[in-house]
């Protein structure tokens, strides 16, 4: 495991650049990046920084109430960013009744899971894990 530690938002966000240029879609499922960490860790600003990578110019916010947002992605490796938080989630199950296992099954997805210790139960063993803690004001430590 290595170590990340981002100082400001703008050393998050060129980490979540090299990230973005070193994931490449695998053929049979989608690309599955756990994020774990406490509230204000940074998880969020993440995704946002990875959407921005990708050229994404939609407005990227945290789906805390919706549980999941879908992003059309335009050129890229990847078709369809998925942002899913299971913050408020019991269970595996109410993942997979939004679709999970469709989801999971297209390689054009990328997905991005936030609480992934909620659903645990329904995630493949083949993911990317990130963790998330925050050190100090716009200070963050990832460990991947």
């Amino acid at each position: 495991m290595e170590k990340r530690r981002c100082n400001s938002l703008e050393e998050l966000e060129t980490f979540a650049r090299e990230f973005v240029l070193s994931t490449k879609p695998s053929l049979d499922s989608a690309k599955l990046v756990t994020l774990q960490g406490d509230l204000g860790a940074g998880k969020t600003a993440f995704t946002k920084a990875v959407a921005k990578a990708f050229g994404l110019t939609d407005t990227v916010t945290s789906p805390t109430f919706v549980i999941e947002k879908i992003y059309k992605l335009e050129g890229q490796a990847f078709e369809h960013l998925i942002h899913i938080d299971a913050y408020r989630l019991e269970s595996g199950k109410e993942l997979s009744n939004l679709g999970w296992i469709e989801i999971l099954k297209n390689p054009k997805n990328i997905i991005f899971l936030e609480w992934p210790e909620r659903v645990q139960e329904v995630l493949p063993k083949e993911k990317t894990e990130l963790k998330f803690m925050f050190i100090d004001e716009g200070v963050r430590e990832i460990t991947y």
